[in-house]
């Protein structure tokens, strides 16, 4: 591996560091611009940069939602689905105002691109989005309590030389009482960072868990290999075989 250090008015400069210099310097010939430094915080999203890693979190922003909702004096909880939670059960009863959850399950669509925790609860909010039930108002009044006391969480990315992709899905089987059809859900991680999440309704019924279990897997196996060709094309070099942990 070529290393190449570059030595201007007493500051070393490594090959990466060289190509962003370089960089900067042919857009400011050619458009306006400014040098604000390193990323601090950029639509909603925290950064926090260090020697060892980079930390990206939305802990302003779920603020923001706590107080635009009046929850932001709310007692936490320790987990974001209720306990007992039945979805037979929420579909029915009264039926609360649909703008003002179509605006909650917005803005929660947005924090998961730092919270995969409430990938599950949100894919399960957005479900009733025509029709909205008491119960499902009072589960999302739920999520915003456990945000309360997970405000800070985020994504950490800690710098290491290995570049090995792993996977992990699971499924809910017959999660929908209204079809039937079961959820999957699956994350990706590249070291010990995660760098995809997903929760999916499957396009069928499973008739057994075992199925639903397989359709899952099918489901991570195609995004697995979706992710090994964009992580070939960055850094182009061979991957070892992706593991998919799953239930047997």
């Amino acid at each position: 591996m070529l290393i190449i250090v570059l030595y201007v008015d007493d500051l070393i400069l490594t090959g990466d560091e060289l190509l962003i210099l370089l960089c900067k310097d042919d857009l400011a010939k050619e458009f306006q611009m400014k040098d604000l430094g390193l990323l601090h915080y950029f639509l909603g999203l925290e950064i926090w940069q260090r020697i060892s890693g980079l930390f990206v979190s939305q802990g302003k922003y779920a603020r923001e939602i706590l107080e635009k909702f009046n929850m932001h004096g709310c007692k936490p909880v320790d987990t974001p689905l209720p306990g007992g939670w039945r979805k037979e059960d929420a579909t029915s009863g009264e039926e609360v105002n649909a703008t003002v959850y179509r605006q909650l399950v917005g803005l929660l669509m947005y924090l998961v691109n730092t919270r995969p925790d409430i990938c599950y609860v949100v894919n399960q909010r957005s479900q009733a989005m025509v029709q909205p039930t008491k119960l499902f108002w009072k589960a999302g009044k739920h999520v915003f309590r456990y945000l309360r006391g997970t405000s800070r969480y985020g994504l950490w990315y800690r710098q290491e030389d290995e570049v090995k992709l792993c996977g992990f899905t699971n499924v809910d089987w017959i999660g929908s009482p209204m079809d039937r059809k079961s959820t999957s859900g699956g994350a990706f991680s590249i070291g010990s960072t995660t760098v995809s999440w997903y929760n999916r309704k499957q396009r069928s019924m499973a008739l057994s868990s075992a199925e639903a279990e397989y359709m899952a897997a099918s489901l991570a196996t195609c995004e697995a290999i979706w992710m090994r060709k964009i992580l070939v094309g960055l850094f182009g070099s061979h991957l070892d075989p992706t593991v998919i942990y799953c239930d047997n």
